[in-house]
């Protein structure tokens, strides 16, 4: 009867109870247990694997940058990194404000693992989220302009909880970017949170974006309200080639 139990267990995909009444089984560990203790402990088991695939494939689906954690943060002085701001961040209460964040910095300071890292926290929180870089996201909307897709990635991005575009400022947007832009700011505006890593500062988002009509109405979309990061330093790259040649 037990093989029977196992065998449904793996047909239904109740891997979290199948895992567990198998060790059971072998370990003989519950054999104390009542009805209720046994079931609740499958109970347990099957909801704690759920969740955890839930987080992986949330992580999947985000595509991060790098693969970066708030706990292997660099907080030195130089780099002008808030740690009790970073953990309130991280805690998600501003995605779940519909805040916005900016991350801005010389290249190399670490603006793309910042933005990661609360990312992949975020993740841990069930959030869905999605990594971005700029010119990237752009050029798969065009595409998908090409296709007959575009509504459809409008939509998913304007579904997730946090949205994060990297390296943005990099390139001037032309007219159909700044368009697309826009459609991504109106759509999450007080809906969704964002994140925008840049190595210019934000007053210099007006001459990328180009045409001060759409370069306004997208700004004082998300400016006044957002939570800014300046970060400082030596490029950690550089730091870190140096030390290696040690």
């Amino acid at each position: 009867m037990n093989s029977e139990t196992l065998e449904k267990m793996k047909q239904l995909r109740l891997w979290g109870m199948y895992r567990t009444f198998k060790t059971s089984m072998e370990s003989d560990k519950t054999s104390g247990l009542t009805a209720d203790e046994m079931t609740s402990v499958l109970i347990n088991s099957e909801w704690d694997d759920r969740q955890n695939r839930n987080v992986e494939r949330s992580i999947r689906n985000a595509r991060f940058r790098y693969q970066a954690t708030v706990e292997e943060l660099d907080y030195g002085v130089q780099r002008g990194l808030d740690k009790n701001l970073v953990h309130r961040l991280a805690d998600g209460d501003f995605i779940r404000k519909k805040e916005d964040l900016f991350i801005t910095g010389s290249i190399g300071t670490g603006k793309s693992y910042l933005a990661s890292a609360i990312g992949y926290q975020a993740c841990q929180l069930g959030f869905k989220v999605l990594y971005a870089n700029t010119a990237k996201l752009m050029a798969g909307l065009k595409m998908a302009k090409a296709d007959g897709s575009v509504v459809k990635e409008l939509l998913k991005i304007e579904r997730q909880d946090l949205l994060i575009i990297d390296d943005f400022g990099i390139q001037p947007l032309d007219q159909q970017s700044r368009a697309y832009l826009m459609d991504i700011i109106e759509d999450r505006h007080g809906k969704r949170s964002t994140i925008i890593t840049s190595q210019l500062p934000v007053s210099g988002w007006y001459d990328i974006i180009g045409e001060k009509t759409v370069a306004d109405a997208i700004l004082d979309r998300i400016v006044h309200q957002a939570i800014r990061i300046e970060l400082c330093g030596e490029s950690l790259r550089k730091k870190t080639k140096k030390v290696a040649g040690e």
